[in-house]
């Protein structure tokens, strides 16, 4: 599992555009958006790399954050 906190996600559209941004490299990843703590949780068989450089294409600054 994949934690990263999402810098400037702030509403649904931004939440969307996450889970497309993530699901375009892993279709059939599990996404979880928490907007109040602008966190996402991933659940995918793709590289941490992969997953964080797709989220950054769509706009959105991340970071990993350790369990």
């Amino acid at each position: 599992m994949l934690k990263l906190k999402v810098q400037d996600m702030s509403c649904g559209h931004c939440a969307s555009t996450v889970r497309k941004a993530v699901t375009s490299v892993d279709p059939a990843a599990e996404v979880t958006v928490d907007l109040p703590s602008g966190t996402v949780t991933v659940e995918s068989a793709a590289s941490e790399a992969s997953i964080g450089e797709a989220i950054r294409a769509a706009g959105y600054r991340n970071e990993t954050l350790t369990a």
